[in-house]
Order: C-alpha cells, then sequence, then structure tokens
C-alpha cells in the first residue's frame, strides 16, 4: 500500500513535466511553425489576389454588359409609302389644318371643294382668253393647221392607235383604274391614298364640266372621229385626267422609291402616257393643241389641290 501511494505521486509529477516539456518546444520547431505560417499567409494572399482579379474582370465584363456601346443615329428615312402627302413643318398644309384642328375630314373637304373653286374659275378665265384672244389670231390659225395636217397623215394604224389612246382615259377605263387603286389602298387602310384617288378625279371632272359650260369653243374643222358636242372643245378633258390618274400614281410612286431609276422609269412612263392621249384626241379631230395645254392645267391643278387636301387632313389629325 505504501509503495503504491509513493508511485502515484511520482506518477502525477512525471505527468505535470511532460507536459511542461511538451509546451516548451525548441527554437527549430519555433521558426518552422513561423515558416508554415508565413507559407499559408502567401498562399492565402495569392489566392485574394487571383479572386481580386477575377472579380475585376467580372465588374469590365458587366459593365460592358450593364454600358453598351453608343451607336450613331440612324439617318431619317422617308415617309413612306405617301410620302408626298405628309404636310410638311410650317407649311401651308399646317396652317390650313390648324383651322379646323382635330378635324380632318372636315379639313379634307373644305380644302378640297376650296381648291376646286379656284381652279375652276382659272380654267375658265383661260379658256375665255383663248377663245374671246388667242384664236382669233396668227396663233389660231396656226393651231388649227396642226389639226389638219394630222387629219391628212391619217393611216389605218394609227386611227387604231388613237382609238387606244382615247379609250385608256376615257369615262370607262380611268374609272375602273381609280376603283382598283382606291381598293387596293382600302384592304391596307390608307384611306388618305383612297381619297387621293378618288378625289383627284372628281376634281378634274367637274373643272371640266364646269369650263364648258362656260366656255363654248368649237372643235377643230377637219373630219372628227367622234360624235361629241362641237362646242366643248376647251379643255381637253382625256388629257386632264389622264394627268390626275396616271400623273398621280406616278407622283405616289417617286415619293416612295428612292432609286433614281426607279423614278426616272416612272416618270418617263407617266409623260409618255399623257402625250400618247394628248396626240391620240388631235389626231381625232376632238382637240387643238391649246385645248390639250388647258387640259394639262387642269389636270396639273387637280393634283396640287388633292395633294394639299390630304397634307391638310393628315395635319389636322395630328
Amino acid at each position: 500500500m505504501a509503495a503504491d501511494r509513493l508511485a502515484e505521486p511520482s506518477c502525477a509529477l512525471g505527468g505535470r513535466l511532460g507536459r511542461r516539456s511538451s509546451a516548451r518546444k525548441s527554437p527549430d520547431q519555433e521558426a518552422g511553425r513561423k515558416a508554415d505560417g508565413q507559407s499559408q499567409d502567401e498562399q492565402q494572399q495569392e489566392r485574394h489576389g487571383l479572386e481580386g482579379v477575377e472579380t475585376g474582370n467580372v465588374s469590365v465584363i458587366a459593365s460592358v454588359k450593364t454600358h453598351p456601346a453608343v451607336l450613331p443615329p440612324r439617318r431619317k428615312e422617308e415617309p413612306s409609302p405617301a410620302g408626298v402627302l405628309r404636310p410638311s413643318d410650317r407649311g401651308l398644309s399646317e396652317r390650313l389644318g390648324g383651322l379646323v384642328d382635330g378635324h380632318p375630314v372636315v379639313t379634307f373637304f373644305l380644302v378640297m371643294f376650296g381648291g376646286l373653286v379656284v381652279i375652276a374659275a382659272l380654267s375658265i378665265l383661260l379658256g375665255l382668253l383663248v377663245t374671246h384672244g388667242i384664236e382669233t389670231g396668227r396663233i389660231g390659225a396656226a393651231d388649227e393647221r396642226v389639226n389638219i395636217w394630222l387629219a391628212a397623215h391619217r393611216t389605218p394604224t394609227r386611227t387604231d392607235a388613237s382609238l387606244i389612246g382615247s379609250i385608256v382615259a376615257g369615262g370607262v377605263v380611268l374609272p375602273i383604274v381609280v376603283g382598283v387603286l382606291g381598293l387596293a389602298a382600302a384592304l391596307f387602310r390608307k384611306w388618305t391614298l383612297v381619297a387621293f384617288f378618288i378625289f383627284t378625279l372628281a376634281v378634274e371632272s367637274a373643272t371640266y364640266r364646269a369650263t364648258t359650260l362656260v366656255v363654248h369653243s368649237h372643235r377643230p374643222r377637219v373630219p372628227r372621229l367622234e360624235s361629241l358636242p362641237v362646242n366643248a372643245s376647251y379643255p381637253s378633258g382625256h388629257t386632264a385626267a389622264s394627268i390626275a390618274v396616271y400623273g398621280g400614281l406616278a407622283l405616289l410612286i417617286t415619293s416612295h422609291f428612292r432609286d433614281r431609276r426607279v423614278r426616272i422609269v416612272t416618270w418617263l412612263l407617266a409623260v409618255g402616257m399623257v402625250a400618247f392621249v394628248a396626240t391620240a384626241r388631235m389626231y381625232r379631230g376632238m382637240h387643238h393643241p391649246l385645248d390639250v395645254a388647258g387640259g394639262v392645267v387642269v389636270g396639273i391643278a387637280a393634283l396640287c389641290v388633292l395633294v394639299l387636301a390630304c397634307r391638310s387632313a393628315e395635319a389636322a389629325a395630328k
């Protein structure tokens, strides 16, 4: 028992000394521990550095995604398909559209009827000037000689061609052409185009009728190939109507396409059609050259009135 008791303090003392000795490490061990700590710190710093670089790249990419490159502004395209019918800034159509603001239909008919009165009065004045002034002089004599020459050079082929020229601008074909164009525009809900097609021909026809009621001009004194009133020579209604329809269509097409070749070909076809119609009417002994000139004035004036009416209606709708 005594031996066991002596052994227990010695074991306890040995255990305490062992723990103290283990707590006390040699200088080499301390240096190794410090070296290991430094290497671990350097590794951690390298990891943080790499993470910082990666984070920076992500931030750069994020900034690129959130801030896209500023592109130059696109070129403003011309209005289509009825660019010629769009109102211009601070123009006459803008002022007329402001008179009845918010009522484009009312504006359209007011401008159209006002223009009709103006061009009808202009056509009547020109007709009176021709019949009571110009036709009585040398110009009138030269005007008549043109029809005499054409009548003297008639052939069956030319006569058939002149009939075609009269038909394509007559009271049957042109309403059909206008109806087809108006229906096509209505299918695409282009109501301004519908009004332009229909009322251009209507304004031209009304002006022609009003002029022939007041101005009584005798047709050429040659054998005529059609049976129409002899005192309704001025102006040429076929010429005016061909300009109103075919010229109006060319105006819309050339305002839509920017290709110069398309514009040149379109206007050549339109002018060629009008010239064909005018020549056919003189060849058939129905109009003098001065009557054709009066028809050109009426047709162009009708186009101008309808362009202004459509532009004013568009301005009133804004």
